[in-house]
């Protein structure tokens, strides 16, 4: 009831008890069976054991929608899923579209609906940012920042269960409604990620911006943590790629969740990423510069003609440069004009052909309007000003508060007659700007890659008939079928047939055991490495089948040392959300130590691998640093998609997949090392 008055609903609303004549002062209807006419929704608030009782109601009255706050559905275990499975089937058999169970209801602040069970802070602002929550209670805490900010609202869902509306269902609504520019999301779970893929590519191609807050961690499953790459990839930084490559913006707080979505929902978008600041503070100018930096944002010199036009509105004292200090001299003497010289430095700067945008701190909001009209007239001038510059500069501009404060109703009333926005803060505002930028730059990467969840194209399928480890000779036949080139290597059965490997390589080699049921071989010695006489092969060969222990071997391989180059892990695991993924990493044995590593759901082709190349802290070793020979990164790039598209051929059997090392020396590229783990009964 309250929430309906602070949305402004004035329809009708009516009170259904099965004792009570009245309810809030309003007549109530013993059931919905009793309804005098057609209602669209009824917003159920009754224990569990009776909703589907009410279900029933619902559908003999004709109505079409039902909100369900019940808990102790499949949030409650195997017995709660399977009356929610229940319910579900109830309401569908039905004709109903259910929201909920386990939710809150749902807000729509432009056409002025709230069947919601939270308080709603007032004053409820419509806005451009859409809002799907698998969260309760947190729905409460991100309007009062909304509030408190003036970030308008169009449409907030708490989720609940997701019983049949779900996460996709809203994104893809608030990609159709007109009042919507951006969409935030706090998620808990990818529960069905084909859906969220195609509705994330669908807002994409419609060009509104996905923002999430994606909560909770987890370590990858026990099969695939018997390679390396089960390790690296775990299910949280499997879903930070799988997001970047929807382009959906993954945030930490639901402060810079609203935060992005202001800029990207009330901001002119800016065609690039060099920025000019114009502030009345040097410590503003530093705090901006290094939250710029981080960001990747440029901050270039101002043009000679910026420079001599701000230079008239500035103390002689005052530098002029990018980021701008106009200084606190004006602030400490009687105002003359209605503009002050950071307006008419912003005016300039916001000329200025270097800039792609501006960002703004002059704007100083008063917790109260100020006694003296004078004053009072003069701030809203100065508001109505700056709002038709931003509406019509030659770039965008920005307005920024200097910290996260609170706006008071004055503030919150002058920017909205005037239709401005104020980011909150400088560390919240050039994140968030950094955030938009980001997305701006990713749109249209989703161009035919819709299929991130879908059943992955395959260009060869390969018979699987193991569970477990492959045998190292198949692994790396498996490797040869896709062309991916592999060591040489002699598989010797006792320390003559070593020797005489080692001979016909010639010297330095390597010595491995060879078993399938090993697969980390040098933590229990069974590598040997850099042997340079045939004493010491035979030596290596005798210490590595002693490492084996009890274990079945195959036998021992043999294979020439590589010199220089670069190691490199390249190796694909099984999400239980997104299917395949490829992990590229740097080290080597260290890749785990050094977490140097990018992932991508796969399918990945070489253009894709090459980007994540470019995003290892290790790059420079790749590129000629430190003396190394700079790899053929194209070269590089194509092996390192075969081996995504090797495994992606062992289908639903695929566990793991792991070249370690990969070596690559200019353009040299072999794998040095193969492990594959397969189930050969897909799991149920």
């Amino acid at each position: 009831m309250a929430s309906a008055a602070a949305s402004g609903f004035d329809g009708p609303l009516i009170p259904v008890h099965p004792k009570r004549a009245t309810v809030f002062g309003r007549p109530a209807a013993a059931s919905l069976r009793d309804l005098a006419e057609p209602v669209d929704l009824a917003f159920i608030m009754t224990p569990l054991q009776a909703v589907e009782e009410v279900l029933d109601d619902a559908a003999q009255a004709g109505v079409p929608g039902v909100v369900v706050l019940a808990s102790g559905y499949r949030e409650n275990g195997e017995q709660g899923r399977i009356l929610q499975d229940r319910l579900t089937a109830r309401a569908a058999g039905h004709g109903i579209t259910l929201l909920g169970p386990n939710c809150l209801g749902f807000l729509n602040a432009h056409a002025r609906v709230a069947p919601f069970a939270l308080t709603i802070p007032l004053p409820l602002l419509a806005g451009p940012v859409g809002i799907a929550l698998q969260s309760g209670a947190l729905a409460s805490v991100l309007l009062s920042f909304a509030r408190a900010h003036a970030i308008g609202v169009s449409t907030l869902a708490s989720l609940g269960n997701e019983a049949m509306i779900s996460t996709s269902d809203v994104i893809d609504y608030l990609i159709e409604d007109d009042h919507t520019k951006v969409i935030g999301l706090f998620l808990e779970e990818i529960g069905d990620a084909a859906a969220f893929t195609a509705a994330a590519v669908k807002a994409d191609q419609a060009g509104k911006p996905i923002v999430a807050l994606k909560v909770g961690t987890s370590q990858a499953g026990s099969a695939a943590a018997l390679a390396h790459t089960g390790s690296v990839a775990g299910d949280d930084a499997v879903i930070d790629a799988a997001l970047r490559q929807l382009n959906v913006v993954r945030v930490t707080s639901i402060e810079e969740l609203l935060s992005t979505a202001a800029v990207l929902g009330y901001s002119r978008w800016p065609a690039g990423r060099r920025m000019g600041a114009v502030t009345t503070s040097g410590g503003a100018c530093d705090l901006i510069a290094d939250r710029a930096s981080g960001e990747g944002i440029e901050l270039p010199a101002f043009a000679e003609a910026t420079v001599e036009a701000i230079s008239a509105h500035v103390p002689s004292f005052a530098e002029v440069r990018n980021p701008l200090d106009v200084t606190g001299y004006f602030l400490a003497n009687q105002r003359t004009s209605t503009l002050t010289p950071s307006d008419l430095a912003l005016d300039h700067a916001a000329a200025d052909p270097a800039l792609d945008f501006v960002i703004y701190t002059g704007l100083t909001l008063p917790d109260a309007k100020p006694p003296d009209e004078a004053m009072a007239d003069a701030l809203d001038a100065r508001a109505a000003w700056l709002a038709e510059r931003v509406a019509s500069a030659p770039v965008p501009i920005i307005p920024i508060g200097s910290t996260c404060v609170d706006l008071s109703e004055y503030g919150r009333s002058l920017l909205g007659r005037h239709g401005l926005h104020v980011l909150a803060g400088i560390d919240l505002g050039v994140r968030a700007i950094g955030n938009a930028l980001r997305w701006m730059e990713g749109r249209g990467w989703l161009e035919g890659r819709g299929n991130l969840a879908a059943p992955k194209l395959v260009t060869r399928v390969t018979p699987v008939s193991t569970s477990g480890p492959w045998a190292e000779t198949d692994a790396r036949t498996l490797l040869q079928d896709f062309n991916i080139p592999v060591v040489p290597a002699t598989l010797a059965h006792s320390a003559d047939d070593a020797v005489r490997a080692a001979a016909g390589f010639g010297y330095p080699v390597a010595v491995k055991v060879s078993s399938a049921a090993i697969t980390h071989k040098s933590e229990l010695g069974g590598v040997a490495l850099g042997l340079s006489t045939d004493a010491a092969v035979e030596r290596a060969y005798d210490q590595v089948v002693a490492a084996a222990g009890d274990e079945a071997i195959d036998g021992v391989t043999v294979a020439p040392m590589r010199k220089g180059g670069v190691e490199l892990l390249a190796g694909v695991t099984v999400d239980p959300t997104f299917g395949p993924v490829l992990a590229v990493g740097l080290g080597g044995i260290w890749v785990e130590v050094l977490g140097d590593v990018s992932l991508r759901v796969l399918p990945a082709g070489p253009a894709q691998v090459r980007q994540m190349l470019g995003e290892l802290r290790g790059l420079p070793l790749l590129t000629g640093g430190r003396g190394q020979v700079p790899a053929d990164l194209d070269k590089l790039s194509a092996v390192i998609a075969s081996i995504g598209d090797a495994a992606l051929s062992l289908g639903s059997a695929l566990r793991s997949l792991e070249i370690n090392p990969l070596w690559v020396n200019g353009d040299q590229v072999e794998a040095l090392d193969v492990l594959v783990i397969t189930e050969s009964e897909p799991r149920s």
